[in-house]
């Protein structure tokens, strides 16, 4: 059965991590992604917190999976013109160059509309590509930042803190990716392709709007809400044996079952009748002593035996995962969101999949390209360069 995206070409322009995330979702969803990579060393993302230099990144492996890689010196007349060979079969370009640098080419939109009015061009930027940041560069944190995520981080007695999750990056290329899809589907009832832009800045703050819901209430900036939530006591981390720097479980008890169903599940019904938390407004006002119940009874457990004696009762609850614990972790594995491929210099590399299952649509994976590991099939399927021209073009130091 052919995946979803099979029949699209995605011409992958980009580089670390957001424009990267893009065009991998399109290839986990079956879309043949050419990254196009300068001859020698390749996009930065390949090099960037290597243990070994000349071996490529886990950061590259896990952004890059599913693609193949071409290499093509875009400074050359005849890189550039190969390319834009390449974006008259292609139905998708994305960049992710620093701000102005694919128009500094000769390879911006409005040139590679006239080669191919169908295609779909998406452009990542940090800050977008007009307003009064548009000049700035941007990394995650950068956006992040700027996006509102820190100030609502962390305690309200500590400094803002950068979340792990790289929403800047990652998130940005998964809105892309949305928008690239939206504008096929547009194309099928228009012919006419089109230019998308998301910045990061602008994803992070579609991310943040629960956080900022606080700001409507009170008319003040949000604050940094810590571990808890105002509304849902007991609502947060507690921590478990054998007390190492994980081993916590969260519980959150939204709803006056979930309240009922965790004091059986922790063998304290005298909880229930307890006239400091009968109520929710009860249980917002004693949270120190509801806290030292809850914790008697996590300590004694593990986080995993917390979470499935819990998550069993109806409980909502969930042990913090720790990086080696989410990639062995047997629900995912059960799941296929964590999977192992066979990278040609590192051997088996286990990573996370696609998180979106499709009924009519396979997920297969395989890992990040070496360096120009495709370069002569691409062009030779795809624009028919025989050997001979192949040979040149390597001679030629084109690709």
């Amino acid at each position: 059965m052919p995946q979803a995206l099979s029949h699209i070409k995605v011409l992958d322009l980009t580089q670390f991590e957001a424009g990267p995330s893009t065009a991998m979702m399109l290839a986990f969803m079956g879309a043949d992604v050419i990254k196009i990579e300068p001859p020698g060393k390749g996009e930065p993302g390949r090099s960037i917190r290597t243990e070994r230099p000349g071996l490529d990144s886990y950061y590259f492996l896990l952004y890059n999976a599913n693609k193949r890689s071409l290499t093509l010196d875009l400074k050359q007349a005849q890189g550039r013109a190969i390319f834009l060979e390449l974006v008259t079969k292609a139905d998708v370009v994305v960049e992710n160059l620093a701000p102005g640098t694919i128009e500094r080419l000769g390879l911006g939109y409005e040139v590679l509309r006239q080669a191919n009015p169908g295609l779909i061009f998406a452009t990542i930027k940090g800050f977008g590509t007009y307003g009064p940041y548009s000049d700035y560069k941007s990394f995650d944190m950068i956006a992040q930042a700027a996006g509102g995520t820190y100030s609502v981080t962390g305690f309200p007695d500590m400094p803002p803190a950068l979340p792990g999750p790289t929403i800047g990056d990652t998130g940005t290329g998964l809105h892309a990716a949305l928008g690239i899809l939206a504008a096929y589907i547009q194309r099928q009832q228009t012919g006419q392709g089109q230019r998308i832009e998301v910045a990061m800045q602008d994803a992070v703050v579609n991310f943040n709007r629960t956080a900022t819901m606080s700001h409507y209430i009170t008319g003040t900036p949000a604050p940094r809400r810590s571990n808890t939530s105002p509304t849902a006591v007991p609502s947060g981390l507690y921590p478990c044996k054998p007390g190492g720097p994980n081993d916590y479980v969260y519980i959150h008890t939204a709803h006056q079952h979930m309240w009922t169903a965790l004091c059986t599940a922790i063998a304290r019904p005298d909880l229930l009748s307890d006239a400091r938390f009968t109520t929710q407004a009860g249980r917002n006002q004693h949270v120190a002593e509801l806290t030292a119940c809850l914790q008697a009874w996590t300590m004694a457990h593990t986080k995993h035996e917390a979470m499935e004696t819990l998550g069993k009762a109806g409980v909502p609850a969930g042990a913090t995962f720790d990086s080696l614990e989410v990639l062995n972790d047997p629900h995912l594995r059960a799941r296929e969101m964590i999977v192992t491929v066979q990278h040609p210099e590192r051997g088996a590399f286990t990573m996370p999949g696609s998180p979106i299952q499709m009924e009519a649509s396979p997920r297969e994976y395989t890992p990040a390209p070496l360096l120009g590991q495709h370069t002569d099939d691409i062009l030779s399927t795809w624009l028919g360069y025989d050997a001979a021209q192949l040979a040149q073009l390597h001679t030629q130091g084109v690709v």
